[in-house]
C-alpha cells in the first residue's frame, strides 16, 4: 500500500468511479471497504491523515455498550454485540476479550448491575464472549489490586472487547486496497461537481503535500466526515442546517501502576449521565471518557481543564491510589458526531448513537453518527443506498465474513508486534536485516525504528505525527516521550521518504505543537 501509486491512480484514471467516498476515518474506510468488496470502482479521500480524528481518539473498546442498555435502545445493544462478534472473528489480531469489574460499594448494586449484565449477556447470544457473574469482595481485589477497599462489597464480572482504534483502521485501509479501492490520505476535497441536472457528478479535490489537482467525476457521492458532514453539505446548499451536534470526549492515560491488571473497571453512573471506564491497554491505563457539548469542530481539539478534573474527581473513589494531575502522561480528546434530535435539549449524553444516512436533492449521500462497533454494519447500510442512488447493479454485501488485513488467529506469538497480524514476521525481518531498526524509539515506549520504515514503505505515514500518533500509539500513550522521539523518527522518515534536512525540522516542531494539547499543565 503505496500513496504514490494511489496518486498516480488519479492521474491516470478517465472512467466514471462508482462509488466516491469523502473522509478517511471508521465509517468512511468501512463504506469504501463495502463498496470495492461488492465489485465497485471505489475512490476515498481524506483531507489529513486516515483517523486523523474521531476514529483514532476513542475509548478502545468494541462493546454493545452497556449504557444504551439503561437507556433503553434494546436494538441498537443487540446490533453492537453481534458486529463485535463478527469483528473479533475478522480480525482476531486486533480484537480481544476484556473482563470488566463494576465494583460495589453499596447493598443494592449488585443485584441491580448483576441483573442488567445478566440481560447484556442474553442479547449477545452466540456472539457472547463470557458469562457475567457475582464476585466476593476478595475476587474482586485479585482482579483489581488497586481497587478502592474500604467499603467494598464486592464486584460484578462481564465481558466486551478491546481493540487499538487507528491500528484496526489503517488495516481496514489495507483490506479496501486489496479489494481493488484507491485510498489517498491529504487529498482534501475542495468543491462538489454536478451535472446539469444539478445531480452530484464527482468532486474537485486538492493535493495537501503539493501534487496537485484533481476533477473527479462519479455515479455517487458519500460524505463521511464524521464531525464535519455539515462543512461538506454545505459545498451541496450553502443554506443546509447543521445537523451534527458535536460532542467532546476525553481521556486521559496514566501510568500500569493504577492499573497493573488485564481486568478494566467500569463506573456505571457518572455525574454528567454517562458510565466511566478504567482501561489497561498497551502496558498503561486509559480512564474516561467525558461528554462535553462544543460550538467548533477542530481537527486537533484539546481537553479542557474542566474535563481533566471531572475525569478525575469520578475516578479517584475508585482507586486506593487517587491518580493526580501530576500523574497524567498523556490526554486526548475526540469529537463525536452525533445527530440532532428535532426534539432534544440540554447536554448531548442523551443524544441516540445509533447512524443516520440521509440523501440531498443533489444526490449527495452523507452518513454519520454511530460508533466504531457497528461501522462494518453502517458501510453496508450505506452502500445499499448508494447503489441505487448511483444506478448501480445490486450486488450483496460480504464484508461479514471478510477477514481483514493482518488476520491472523495466532498473533499474540508476535508478542509486541501482535497488533500487526500477518504483517509481524515482515516486520521482525527489517530488523533483522538492520540492527539499528530493532531499537526503540525512547526507553519509555514499546515501539522499534522498524516499526517507523514499516509504516512509511506499506501504510502511507507521510508525517511524524502520522507515526507517533496513528500507525504507533506513542503521542496517546506519553506525550513527553513521543516528543522526544520525534527528531529521531524525523531522520528515518527522511531516509525512507526521500526528505530533506528542511522538512526533518518543520516536522519536529509541526509535532510539538501538536504534542502539546496532549501535556496536562498542573492546576492553576
Amino acid at each position: 500500500m503505496n500513496r504514490h501509486d494511489m496518486l498516480a491512480r488519479l492521474d491516470e484514471t478517465r472512467d466514471v468511479w462508482d462509488v466516491l467516498v469523502v473522509g478517511g476515518g471508521a465509517t468512511g474506510v468501512g463504506v469504501a471497504v463495502d463498496a470495492a468488496s461488492r465489485g465497485y470502482r471505489t475512490l476515498l479521500l481524506e483531507q489529513h491523515d486516515f483517523g486523523k480524528g474521531t476514529s483514532s481518539r476513542s475509548t478502545k473498546l468494541v462493546h454493545g455498550g452497556v449504557r444504551y442498555l439503561q437507556q433503553g435502545n434494546v436494538s441498537l445493544v443487540m446490533e453492537a454485540l453481534k458486529e463485535r462478534g463478527i469483528l473479533r472473528r475478522n480480525a482476531p489480531h486486533l480484537v480481544k476479550d476484556l473482563r470488566f469489574i463494576v465494583p460495589n460499594y453499596d447493598w443494592w448494586e449488585a443485584p441491580w448491575y448483576g441483573i442488567g449484565l445478566k440481560i447484556y449477556d442474553m442479547l449477545a447470544g452466540k456472539y457472547g464472549f463470557g458469562p457475567s457473574k457475582m464476585l466476593s469482595a476478595e475476587r474482586t481485589i485479585e482482579a483489581i489490586p488497586t481497587i478502592r477497599r474500604d467499603g467494598l462489597r464486592g464486584g460484578v464480572q462481564y465481558f466486551d472487547g478491546q481493540f487499538d482504534d487507528a491500528r484496526l483502521l489503517i488495516n481496514l485501509v489495507a483490506t479496501a486496497a486489496a479489494q481493488g479501492a484507491t485510498l489517498c490520505n491529504y487529498v482534501k476535497v475542495v468543491r462538489l461537481l454536478k451535472g446539469a441536472d444539478g445531480f452530484a457528478s464527482g468532486v474537485v479535490a486538492q493535493d495537501q503535500l503539493g501534487a496537485g489537482e484533481w476533477s473527479l467525476r462519479a455515479k455517487v457521492v458519500v460524505n463521511a466526515t464524521g464531525p464535519f458532514s455539515d462543512a461538506v453539505r454545505r459545498m451541496d446548499d450553502a443554506e443546509a442546517p447543521n445537523h451534527i451536534a458535536p460532542s467532546q470526549g476525553v481521556h486521559i492515560v496514566l501510568p500500569q501502576r493504577f492499573l497493573p491488571t488485564d481486568s478494566a473497571i467500569m463506573v456505571p453512573h457518572t455525574a454528567d449521565g454517562r458510565v466511566m471506564f478504567a482501561i489497561p491497554w498497551h502496558g498503561h491505563a486509559v480512564v474516561g471518557t467525558t461528554d462535553t457539548p462544543v460550538d467548533r469542530v477542530e481537527l486537533e481539539p484539546r481537553p479542557l481543564d474542566e474535563e481533566i478534573d471531572f475525569i478525575l474527581d469520578t475516578a479517584s473513589p475508585y482507586l486506593a491510589q487517587p491518580p493526580m494531575r501530576s500523574d497524567i502522561l498523556s490526554a486526548f480528546a475526540g469529537i463525536r458526531p452525533l445527530v440532532k434530535a428535532a426534539s432534544s435539549s440540554g447536554g448531548t449524553a442523551g443524544l441516540s448513537r445509533d447512524h443516520s444516512i440521509t440523501i440531498a436533492e443533489s444526490g449527495l449521500l452523507t452518513i454519520c453518527g454511530g460508533k466504531w462497533t457497528t461501522y462494518r454494519k453502517m458501510a453496508e447500510d450505506c452502500v445499499n443506498h448508494a447503489a441505487t442512488i448511483g444506478q448501480l447493479d445490486e450486488r450483496p454485501c460480504v464484508t461479514e465474513h471478510l477477514n481483514i488485513h493482518g488476520h491472523h488467529a495466532n498473533a499474540g506469538q508476535f508478542e509486541a508486534l501482535s497488533l500487526y497480524g500477518a504483517d509481524a514476521p515482515a516486520i521482525r525481518e527489517l530488523a533483522r536485516r538492520d540492527a539499528a531498526l530493532a531499537t526503540r524509539l525512547h526507553p519509555l515506549l514499546a515501539y522499534t525504528k522498524a516499526e517507523v520504515v514499516w509504516a512509511c514503505e506499506h501504510e502511507m505515514a507521510q508525517t511524524v505525527e502520522d507515526v507517533l500518533a496513528r500507525r504507533t500509539r506513542s503521542l496517546l500513550l506519553n506525550a513527553g516521550a513521543a516528543v522526544e522521539a520525534a527528531a529521531d523518527v524525523a531522520s528515518l522518515m527522511a531516509e525512507t521518504l526521500g526528505r530533506d534536512a528542511t522538512w526533518q525540522r518543520e516536522q519536529v516542531e509541526a509535532f510539538k505543537q501538536t504534542a502539546a494539547g496532549y501535556v496536562v499543565k498542573p492546576a492553576r
